[in-house]
């Protein structure tokens, strides 16, 4: 049986969508963590980079959210 979060990844566009840009943006910041040093645009660069991906966060979570009341709202009508 599948998760919820694995069964919107398979079924809705738009939080496939996000997940896919929340695992670009987590590659690429741990690239940059992986730097011993940083210059001043990839300080910046990472400071947006974890903004993003808490945008995204908050996105698909609200889609989860919306996701598990309909399910809840089925089971009981």
């Amino acid at each position: 049986m599948l998760s919820p979060r694995d069964q919107l990844l398979a079924s809705h566009d738009e939080f496939r969508k996000l997940a896919m840009e929340h695992t670009q943006y987590a590659q690429r910041l741990e690239s940059l963590i992986q730097k011993r040093y940083l210059t001043d645009d990839e300080k910046l660069e990472e400071v947006r980079l974890k903004k993003l991906k808490l945008r995204l966060k908050d996105q698909m979570e609200s889609i989860e959210r919306i996701h598990r009341e309909h399910i809840q709202q089925g089971r009981i009508a």
